[in-house]
């Protein structure tokens, strides 16, 4: 049984260890906030201050399931703790997840009655579960739903004399256009909402002919190069451009999920990628991430983006496309390419993944959600998922999964890491992330990876953020998120 001395000293320790956590958290150093958060827990665990701090630690980084575990464990120590009800109520809205969080909001103001901070927050909530209430109440089955794309007829949009930014001649769209229209983004300029809707319905009829699960043939003596995450990065893609090249058919990409929100040049992004595509689909290929969703889209910033440079029908056209994108690829038969990663069962096929009806909004549980969703885990076997969705699967899924399917290596993407990328699971699991300071705050560098055929080794270039313009980060996101960010 411990003495109170050593009580006293454990207490002390904890709390120099919660004071080098902060430090490190104000610098952004969120992952190392955790280790010393979780340090000064295992001296001292009835502290809630260290739980509720490792829980907004958590939350940056976007670990929302093991923020609201450690948000509900402060919680449990202390009930009258009004940051432990604040800290869930943030990780719950950030999932979406309106009414739990509006619960505790009301008890942060129960507990916070004269806190004006409380009062705005709850009533931003409030308005989100109102708003989230009065989209149920008129939203049409799905059954019933006709697509917007078929209601849109560009050609008899007219182009004013006075617009003097890309033009798409005919149906063709040519390199020197978009060329043009990189050019006009960098500065800042629109895309005439005419060509914007030839590219993005375009991209649709091309997206809705491919299978689930895509297979991709790269010739002896070609390349192949896969990047992660760009979240509306726009200047950050245009460098990845420019240090390996625009994509063609001899230099082709796949960009591997998430192409939006967050950063607030997203418009800029998906509309350079679905070019590229419409201008010829061997030169790029597109796989879903987990923000290619209107669940995301709403909250973290691409919607308002959207009504914002384009109109509304765009938000509902492109919400439309992103259910037609590919959810795996697989290159040369050998390399296994998802957003996010395995599964929750042993013995799935690639078959299967194909066989996917994955035309819809991403489900809450089943492989097409892991296949978004999911991490992987330093140890063995599976865990819950520190994001709330998916799961955590160590390196046994990861080799188990390769010989059932007789390949060598999984690439996912999904989380930001310090160098861009980091192999895992003995070299069988590579994670790519290729938006560098991501959130203009994370110092983190950027990667994409590049395949030679035969081999197909992986060769791994790293990069660092561009300067853009003075558009922070989630400009255009939900205003209760803004008040957290």
């Amino acid at each position: 049984m411990p003495t109170m001395e050593t009580e006293n000293s454990n207490a002390s320790s904890a709390e120099k260890l919660k004071v080098l956590a902060n430090e490190a958290f104000k610098v952004h150093k969120f992952s190392q906030a955790i280790d010393l958060y979780t340090q000064a827990i295992e001296l001292n665990g009835d502290n809630a201050v260290y739980w509720a701090n490792r829980a907004f630690a958590h939350t940056k980084l976007e670990e929302y399931g093991s923020a609201i575990h450690d948000a509900s464990k402060a919680i449990e120590i202390d009930p009258r703790y009004s940051k432990g009800y604040y800290r869930r109520g943030a990780a719950y809205l950030s999932m979406g997840k309106f009414k739990d969080a509006l619960k505790d909001f009301q008890q942060v103001k129960k507990l916070c009655p004269s806190d004006p901070d409380a009062t705005k927050k709850l009533k931003e909530c409030e308005k989100a579960v109102m708003k989230l209430k009065f989209e149920e109440a008129i939203s049409v089955p799905h059954s019933e739903k006709r697509s917007v794309a078929d209601s849109i007829d560009y050609r008899s949009i007219d182009v004013e004399s006075q617009y003097s930014g890309a033009k798409i001649e005919g149906d063709a769209i040519t390199i020197d256009f978009v060329k043009q229209m990189i050019d006009d983004f960098k500065k800042q300029k629109t895309l005439h909402k005419r060509y914007a809707f030839q590219i993005v319905l375009q991209t649709r009829e091309m997206l809705r002919a491919l299978p689930s699960l895509v297979d991709i043939n790269v010739p002896d003596g070609k390349h192949f190069t896969v990047c992660g995450d760009v979240h509306g990065q726009f200047f950050d893609l245009v460098n990845i451009f420019e240090l390996n090249g625009l994509p063609s058919e001899d230099n082709p990409y796949l960009f591997n999920g998430d192409f939006v929100d967050r950063g607030s040049f997203s418009v800029e992004v998906i509309l350079t990628l679905f070019a590229f595509m419409c201008m010829n689909p061997s030169a790029i290929y597109l796989s879903r991430g987990n923000h290619e969703s209107k669940s995301m889209n709403k909250i973290y910033g691409f919607e308002g983006e959207v009504r914002s440079k384009l109109n509304e029908t765009f938000v509902e056209l492109f919400a439309e496309v992103f259910c037609c994108l590919p959810l795996a690829h697989v290159i040369n038969n050998k390399i296994f390419i998802v957003h996010g990663g395995l599964f929750s069962v042993d013995g799935v096929k690639l078959s299967e993944i194909k066989a996917i009806d994955r035309f819809c909004e991403p489900p809450e549980e089943g492989l097409m959600c892991e296949l978004l969703w999911s991490d992987p885990q330093p140890q063995l076997g599976r865990g819950p998922s520190k994001r709330g969705v998916g799961l955590s699967f160590g390196g046994d899924v990861t080799k188990r999964f390769l010989q059932d399917n007789n390949l060598d290596l999984v690439v996912r993407s999904h989380e930001v890491k310090d160098e861009g990328y980091e192999i895992d699971h003995d070299g069988k699991l590579i994670t790519v992330f290729s938006a560098p300071n991501y959130c203009d705050q994370m110092g983190n560098k950027g990667a994409f990876i590049r395949f030679e055929a035969p081999e197909l080794k992986p060769n791994i270039a790293t990069f660092t953020a561009v300067p853009h313009p003075d558009v922070k980060p989630m400009a255009y996101a939900n205003n209760f998120l803004q008040m957290f960010s």
